[in-house]
C-alpha cells in the first residue's frame, strides 16, 4: 500500500518554512470497507496468535492518531541538527538543578524543541554555536547531525539509528554553566518513519521493517529507501530525513509524497 499527499515540513528543528498538501479523501462506503478489512487481518493475526499488545485496539471510536477522514494523514519532516541529553548532562550543562523548558511542542506527543541550546565542538575545536536540545531528557546523551554538519565539525560521524551509538565518535558540548566531553554518541541519523499500529496495519508493516519515500518535485524527483519503520502505540505517521536529503529533493517544493513497502513496488 501507498500513502500520498500529506504534510512537508521542516525546520531548525522543524522549520519555519511549511507546505501542506491535503489528503486524498475516501467516501463513507471506502472507509468501511477499509475498517472492515482492517478488522478481518487482525482478527486472523489474532487466531495465529499474535499477541494482543502488539495490535490496534479493535474497539477504537475514533480514527487514531493522526489519521484524516479514515486514513493515514503522512507528513515528512526534515529533522535538523539537534541534541539529547541525559538528566545528569542538562544539570553540568545548565546549572545544578536545572531541567529542560519546552519551546515549542514537535508533532509526535510529548516530544518539544526546548528552550535550551549547547554549542558542540569537534577535533581541532571546530564548532556549531546554538544547537537546540530536545526533550523528554533520555538516557544516554546524543547528537545527530547532517552529513554536511559532520564535515563542517571534522567528525566522521556515521549512518546510525537513533539510540545506536555504541563505537561513534564523540564531540565536547558546552553549555552557559558548564561542558560535557561526550565520548560516543555523534551520528547522522538514519532516516525512519514513526507509526502506530493502526499505520502500520493499513501498510502492511511491521516495527522494524523498511519502507520507500518517493518525494515528487520539478525536475527534482527523488526515492528514498532504507526508511526504518519506528510503530508503536501513540505515533503519528510522520517520517524523518535530515536536512541534506531534504535540500537534495527539494521538498519544500514537493507536488507529491508517497510511502509503500520496501522492494520495487512491483506488488503494491
Amino acid at each position: 500500500m501507498s500513502s500520498e499527499g500529506g504534510a512537508f515540513h521542516s525546520s531548525n528543528l522543524f522549520s519555519p518554512i511549511t507546505t501542506s498538501l491535503s489528503p486524498n479523501r475516501m467516501n463513507a462506503t471506502q472507509i468501511d470497507r477499509a475498517r472492515i478489512e482492517s478488522l478481518v487481518r487482525r482478527a486472523i493475526a489474532g487466531g495465529l496468535g499474535t499477541s494482543s499488545a502488539s495490535r490496534p485496539d479493535i474497539g477504537l471510536s475514533h480514527d487514531p492518531p493522526g489519521w484524516v477522514d479514515g486514513k493515514p494523514n503522512l507528513r515528512v519532516s526534515i529533522s535538523a541538527r539537534h541534541v539529547h541529553l541525559t538528566d545528569e548532562h542538562v544539570e553540568i550543562l545548565f546549572g545544578a538543578g536545572s531541567v529542560l523548558e519546552p519551546d515549542k511542542d514537535l508533532y509526535q506527543d510529548g516530544f518539544y524543541a526546548a528552550k535550551q541550546t549547547v554549542m558542540i565542538v569537534g577535533p581541532r575545536r571546530r564548532m556549531l554555536p546554538s544547537v537546540r536540545v530536545l526533550g523528554p531528557t533520555r538516557g544516554a546523551s546524543q547528537v545527530e547531525l547532517a552529513f554536511t554538519d559532520s564535515i563542517s565539525l571534522g567528525i566522521d560521524a556515521p549512518v546510525r539509528h537513533s539510540g545506536h551509538i555504541d563505537g561513534t565518535p564523540g564531540c565536547v558540548l558546552v553549555g552557559p554553566v558548564g561542558s560535557v566531553q561526550l565520548e560516543q554518541g555523534v551520528i547522522r541519523a538514519a532516516r525512519h518513519v514513526h507509526m502506530n499500529y493502526f499505520d502500520a496495519d493499513h501498510f502492511g508493516v511491521s516495527n522494524g521493517d523498511m519502507m520507500q519515500l518517493k518525494v515528487t518535485s520539478h525536475e527534482c524527483t527523488t526515492v528514498f529507501d532504507d526508511v526504518l519503520v519506528r510503530a508503536d502505540e501513540a505515533a503519528k505517521l510522520e517520517v524523518h530525513i535530515d536536512t541534506d536529503e531534504g535540500n537534495a529533493c527539494f521538498l519544500d517544493g514537493a507536488s507529491k509524497v508517497e510511502l509503500t513497502k520496501g522492494g520495487c513496488g512491483c506488488h503494491q
